[in-house]
């Protein structure tokens, strides 16, 4: 709470000393032959090499509860991630996993999610997950970079690796095994990133229930408790499923984590497998599907049509068609996607006008 005066004065200190450095000769220059191609071609180069032994495409599964991860290991998927509300929970996950790997999967794995939150006095939470002994960590901000520093660590969507100086500030500097692509690309943009970098650092998420708002209100609490907090709510995040209802009538999962933070989803999956050809051409090989409330059924499913979508028995049209999915990459559609769905629009239209609906 500061007077008016006094904040004119330091409007006016701040001023004087921006004119003062601006009156100084500059210390650096824009260098129009700037070693930024060679860097390129190192990154290219640095990909290309040993292209002649591409490896499979890996098809990476996040799951959301126990049940989901039991139903992937039984399919037989190597690398798994948990995103739990309740990291108590992680223990059991690993042991889970590493229990089934034994001599028959020795290149199985298992990572877990922290909070995508971070907030001062929450180690307690980042400790909780590390506790589990997990072969790895899914991590979403720099406290997380920090924290588990001395550990196998994955970059996911939330550091917003959308150009390949971000790729290689977290891949390199932090030491990452590889960076998620920023949900905000959409996929001539992705392209361009795969061009422009070694397409084996980059994990791509084509198969989510899309994360729409993230907030500290918790909609349990309010309208599940009588409480007005963690300690006294009796936790009815734990017991129930809650979804939020729109105006059309969509039905909006929502989930809770261990800080009370509340994330809305879309009702609706999508898909990018209309791109997936076009990214295993690129170089890209490590492919990431998330489920939400799929029930194990619906998991074999999916991991079955995407694992045929990766060895080209099926097309990406074919795909989202069988499992009902929206077909978009990240958050942006493509100005090609959004004249198919104009068309098919139109189409519809015509249909409806034809029938007489």
């Amino acid at each position: 709470m500061l007077p008016v005066s006094e904040l004119n004065r330091l409007r006016r200190e701040i001023v004087s000393e921006l004119e003062a450095l601006r009156a100084q000769p500059k210390r650096w220059t824009v260098n129009p032959t700037s070693d930024t191609p060679a860097q390129a071609t190192s990154f290219q180069s640095s990909s290309s090499e040993g292209s002649s032994a591409k490896p499979a495409a890996e098809l990476i599964v996040l799951a959301r509860n126990l049940a989901q991860l039991e139903t992937a290991l039984q399919c037989g998927v190597q690398t798994l991630y948990c995103e739990f509300e309740d990291p108590k929970k992680y223990r059991e996950a690993v042991a889970m996993v590493h229990c089934a790997s034994g001599c028959a999967a020795p290149q199985r794995t298992i990572w877990v999610a922290p909070p995508r939150i971070f907030k001062m006095g929450e180690d307690w939470i980042l400790n909780q997950v590390r506790s589990c002994n997990a072969d790895g960590y899914l991590v979403r901000n720099h406290d997380h970079l920090k924290f588990f520093a001395d550990c196998r660590r994955v970059g996911d969507f939330s550091l917003n690796v959308a150009n390949r100086f971000s790729a290689d500030y977290f891949k390199n500097h932090f030491g990452l095994e590889r960076v998620t692509a920023s949900y905000d690309l959409n996929f001539t943009q992705l392209e361009a990133l795969l061009q422009s970098a070694p397409p084996e650092w980059f994990e791509i998420t084509i198969h989510q229930h899309m994360p729409m708002f993230h907030m500290e209100h918790c909609v349990y609490c309010a309208f599940l408790s009588t409480g007005t907090d963690y300690t006294n709510c009796g936790r009815p995040c734990d017991k129930h499923q809650v979804k939020l209802r729109d105006r059309v009538g969509a039905e909006h999962p929502l989930k809770a984590d261990i800080g009370c933070r509340n994330t809305v989803f879309n009702s609706m999956a999508q898909t990018g497998a209309e791109y997936v050809a076009r990214m295993l051409a690129l170089g890209a090989r490590h492919f990431r599907i998330e489920f939400l409330n799929e029930t194990p059924e619906q998991v074999v499913q999916t991991i079955t049509k995407y694992r045929q979508l990766l060895r080209g028995e099926i097309a990406g049209a074919q795909l989202y068609r069988e499992l009902k999915l929206l077909s978009q990459l990240g958050l942006r559609a493509d100005r090609l996607q959004v004249n198919r769905q104009a068309q098919r629009s139109r189409t519809a239209s015509r249909l409806k006008s034809v029938s007489g609906f």
